[in-house]
This record gives C-alpha cells, sequence and structure tokens, in this order.
C-alpha cells in the first residue's frame, strides 16, 4: 500500500459517517480523480465499502 492510499484509508477510518469522494479528496490533500481510482482498488481489496451509492467508509 503507498503514502496516497493510506491516506485515503485513514480519512475514511476516521470520518464518523461515509464519505463521498471529494470530502475524502479534500481531507487528504489529493486530487479527486485520484482517490476515485484508489478508492476502486481498495474496495476491490475488501478494505473500503460503499453503504450507499457515492458514499464510502472503511470496512
Amino acid at each position: 500500500m503507498d503514502v496516497k492510499e493510506s491516506k485515503v484509508l485513514e480519512v475514511l477510518k476516521d470520518a464518523k459517517k461515509p464519505l463521498k469522494t471529494a470530502d475524502v479528496a479534500n481531507g487528504a490533500g489529493l486530487d479527486t480523480k485520484d482517490v476515485s481510482k484508489i478508492i476502486s482498488k481498495l474496495k476491490k481489496e475488501g478494505l473500503v465499502t460503499s453503504p450507499k451509492r457515492c458514499y464510502y467508509t472503511a470496512s
């Protein structure tokens, strides 16, 4: 896992509620497109879930 993935996961773990991609990007200081790709990868690995469309949380 690289630094960007760790940042995204940390932001999701610290959040008290599911977040949108833009919220994660703001919290991690990353570009929204990068965050979208990272979230997709982390979902495949089972580290991130989507409780409802376009919202994400750490598993």
